[in-house]
């Protein structure tokens, strides 16, 4: 069984000085391998059978796929030396990033359905970074040790379950402040009981006038935390538009506009976390509709619909159910 915490981090100055150049560098090698992987593409994807009489020949080379770019890494470490002071596995990752995000654009995922174009981030937008493995020691009271990093102050506001290890570990870079979630793994599975009772099975209608209404008819109200900050936003927003792009006072103001965007989204979570604790503390069985969330978010309740956050509770609802051995399903709605 696999979940995830996430913890609030209380780094040095020197420790922040060194996350911020860690993102940095990886967000141009992002960039710069998401570009050869195009370049190749551009030159190379029609057959030779295929090509107009007249055209333009590129010189032939090896197809940067995974593991030719990840065996580039330890050229990059000698080439540009300050490469050398970003941990060899985090570097490894965004050469897999990079993979997973082409791989979606070209051939789908496993439904076979295809993303978009991959865009190039920008240093505001790429800022996490993650380290595929990590030792079982790496917590050590109040503080993580993550490699070429050392020792970080750690706000551990639970503990870590009995039977879990830590698998991996992201760094993220909020408007607050800097996060670290890691990826925990237990060999046991939970069971799910074999019968349930009749009382204890229930569906659930998600709406917009009511978060949602169980079968006993049991309504939830919608908070709508969106639109009771709207007028808050709307000051932040003409103040960042009033700012001169690229000064001092413009980051302020875009760090404050993100800091309340961020509350927004913690307000939500935490209502999502307590409705679904609710639901299961009650009922063994929980039965939704199958909504087509992103076809609503294209109509005129869109901004509705993103405010009440059905696919994350939904999200919530499930792993919840599977972690206490309950159901959570749109097959069983009666």
């Amino acid at each position: 069984m696999r979940t995830a915490y996430q913890y609030k981090l209380r780094p040095t100055k020197q420790q922040v000085t060194e996350i911020d150049r860690w993102l940095s560098m990886l967000c141009a090698q992002y960039n710069y391998l998401l570009a050869d992987r195009f370049n190749w593409h551009e030159q190379n994807r029609c057959a030779i059978n295929a090509c107009p009489l007249i055209c333009h020949l590129p010189e032939l080379r090896v197809h940067p796929d995974y593991f030719y770019q990840k065996k580039t890494l330890p050229q990059l470490e000698k080439t540009p030396p300050w490469y050398r002071e970003i941990y060899s596995q985090v570097l490894q990752d965004v050469v897999k990033r990079v993979k997973v995000t082409f791989d979606r654009f070209l051939k789908g995922d496993s439904n076979g359905k295809r993303s978009g174009r991959p865009r190039f981030k920008s240093r505001s937008r790429d800022r996490t970074f993650t380290y595929p493995q990590m030792k079982d020691a790496c917590l050590q009271g109040k503080l993580v040790n993550l490699p070429m990093l050392g020792k970080v102050k750690i706000i551990l506001h639970r503990q870590i379950p009995d039977g879990f290890k830590i698998k991996t570990a992201s760094v993220t870079k909020k408007a607050d402040g800097y996060y670290i979630t890691v990826s925990l793994e237990s060999q046991t599975v939970p069971e799910i009981k074999p019968d349930f009772h009749p009382d204890a099975i229930t569906g659930i209608d998600l709406g917009l006038k009511e978060f949602l209404t169980t079968a006993e008819g049991e309504t939830v109200a919608i908070p709508q935390h969106y639109r009771q900050a709207q007028k808050r936003l709307k000051v932040i927003q003409k103040r960042v538009s009033r700012r001169k792009k690229g000064s001092n006072r413009r980051q302020k103001a875009v760090k404050q506009l993100g800091c309340q965007h961020q509350k927004v989204d913690a307000q939500r979570k935490d209502f999502h976390f307590k409705t679904a604790n609710y639901l299961l503390s009650k009922y063994d069985v929980v039965a939704h509709e199958d909504l087509n969330i992103k076809g609503l978010a294209r109509t005129r309740l869109a901004k509705s619909v993103l405010d009440a956050g059905w696919s994350n509770f939904l999200l919530i609802l499930a792993n919840k159910a599977v972690n206490a051995g309950k159901v959570s399903d749109t097959s069983k709605c009666p």
